[in-house]
């Protein structure tokens, strides 16, 4: 029997890069799987082996509108909500935007998860509630002031679906993602996440850009970490729900050292990668200067475990760009 056999789970933002890794997931495990998508960020190309499921239905449609998040939340046994405008920068040069969808949207298709009895809402939070906090490692009950409108909004998101599990007694579990990576991650656009950004320059023979001395450090977090902590977070009891938990390999790794491990990594299928340079710039407003969750209370209550380590998912990512370039 297939690990989620007869369960029918909706994925918002399922066309995008975290939401369609989830989607093939559940749909190999035996899932009715729902994907609702406004493709504004996502990719229709990442649905294409989903849609070749006859348990797969897409459902086009923007989280703003309530009357498309009443339709998709219908007859949802469990809801993976990974909509979202992402990005620090996106957020501090557009804040009303960031805001509307991440606060306002995630607000109604909450609502609407609790109007059609939805048993679990699990939902992408992210590292940066930490803000200002500086304790290393991040624990998940000490977070700071909010460093822009992104993490702003993220932190709504997890004192919203608090306080609707209180009122309304829907069970929810936050999920506070530390620098994801991986396959169909986009390496293009203004707003591109730094690994792909790193990786589509050498491959196109180009010094990336490193914001800062480098010295800034993260939590990289490969793929297949972050489809393991959702699908943990669906079969938890009770007494997991209504917390908020890193996602996060627990380890770190500089903005130098980033570009080193890609650049040797690159180098087995493309020698030119080696011959390349970064160039540097000033720090990027909004950022964190470091970055690394401890993962004690997903290891507890979820039973997380690292899967891939961030070296072996770099390696790993650098195959799948180079075979997909």
């Amino acid at each position: 029997m297939a690990r989620f056999d007869g369960k029918k789970i909706l994925v918002t933002g399922g066309a995008g890069f975290i939401g369609s890794n989830l989607t093939d997931y559940l749909l190999k495990e035996g899932a009715f799987v729902r994907v609702l998508d406004n493709f504004s960020t996502g990719y229709r190309k990442n649905l294409d082996e989903a849609a070749k499921s006859s348990n797969f239905e897409l459902i086009e449609g923007d989280i703003r509108d309530r009357a498309v998040c009443d339709r998709a939340t219908a007859g949802m046994d469990y809801i993976l909500h990974e909509a979202a405008l992402g990005s620090v920068p996106r957020s501090i040069k557009d804040p009303a935007t960031t805001i509307e969808v991440n606060v306002y949207g995630f607000t109604n298709i909450l609502h609407s998860a609790v109007e059609n009895g939805v048993k679990r809402f699990v939902f992408a939070s992210s590292s940066s509630v930490y803000g200002d906090e500086k304790t290393l490692p991040k624990v998940e009950e000490k977070t700071g002031k909010a460093l822009s409108p992104y993490a702003i909004s993220k932190q709504s998101n997890e004192t919203i679906a608090l306080n609707f599990s209180a009122l309304y007694g829907i069970e929810v579990i936050g999920l506070r993602y530390f620098n994801v990576f991986g396959r169909r991650q986009d390496p293009d656009g203004a707003y591109a996440a730094v690994i792909p950004k790193f990786i589509g320059s050498l491959l196109a023979h180009k010094s990336p850009h490193i914001n800062g001395d480098g010295s800034y450090s993260r939590d990289f977090t490969y793929i297949d970490n972050v489809v393991s902590a959702n699908c943990l977070a669906l079969e938890a009891g009770s007494d997991a729900c209504q917390k908020m938990y890193n996602v996060s390999c627990g380890s770190e790794l500089d903005l130098n050292g980033l570009f080193a491990a890609l650049q040797d990594a690159l180098a087995q299928f493309d020698p030119r990668a080696a011959e390349i340079s970064p160039e540097y710039g000033e720090n990027r407003a909004g950022d964190i200067p470091h970055s690394l969750g401890s993962i004690e209370l997903a290891k507890k209550f979820l039973n997380y475990r690292v899967l891939v380590t961030a070296q072996e998912g770099l390696s790993r990512t650098c195959r799948w760009y180079f075979d997909h370039q």
